[in-house]
């Protein structure tokens, strides 16, 4: 199978209402039936992973599978694990040169996660880790299931959003965002399809 073209629908991004945030989303950044054939390639050609993390000393499965891939020397840590950059695919390459293309940023690396379903999700985090800079710059894609997306501002109650990503979504969250919010997948007890997240960084080289 040859890599997949994605050709671009919506250019416009829609700027989030949320003090204290840089939040944007392109809906849709990519044509459905070339965003389908990117899930189907993506769930059967990553080398996808089913870690573990240790949360107050016991040590839990992460209920989701995962892959990191980058240019040389962009080894990143979450979850408290150290990981080493796979190489760029051509497809992976695809997707971020569409993502550089709509947010005007460039990005070194990219964190891949696949939800198999609504018992996969992700808790309340940051991508804040040093190796991302001052204000890091986030661009993730959705393809697959639509999935909520939720984001709340870490000291106010009222700065928060719930948003339903869909198949070919692409969101940007970059400035103090990172700082000032936390986001979140949360898992789901309805019935939902596979979904694969790819979240574009920028991982610094020099730290």
């Amino acid at each position: 199978m040859s890599p997949v073209n994605l050709p671009l629908l919506s250019t416009e991004p829609l700027r989030l209402d949320l003090p204290d945030a840089d939040v944007r989303l392109w809906r849709p950044a990519f044509q459905p039936a070339a965003a389908d054939e990117m899930l189907a390639v993506l769930r059967s050609r990553i080398d996808w992973q089913q870690e573990d993390i240790v949360i107050f000393g016991e040590r839990r499965r992460v209920p989701r599978l995962v892959a990191w891939h980058g240019d040389p020397g962009t080894a990143y840590t979450y979850s408290g694990t150290a990981h080493e950059p796979l190489p760029w695919t051509p497809d992976l390459q695809r997707v971020r040169h569409r993502a550089e293309e709509l947010t005007g940023h460039c990005y070194n690396s990219v964190l891949l996660n696949l939800y198999r379903d609504g018992r996969d999700g992700m808790g309340w985090h940051a991508d804040d880790e040093p190796e991302l800079g001052r204000e890091p710059v986030i661009a993730s894609v959705s393809f697959g299931a639509t999935r909520r997306f939720k984001l709340r501002h870490r000291r106010s109650r009222i700065a928060a959003c719930t948003l339903d990503l869909a198949h070919g979504d692409l969101l940007l969250m970059a400035g103090v965002t990172q700082h000032l919010y936390l986001h979140a997948v949360p898992k789901t007890a309805r019935p939902v399809g596979a979904r694969v997240n790819l979240t574009f960084r920028w991982v610094r080289p020099d730290r």
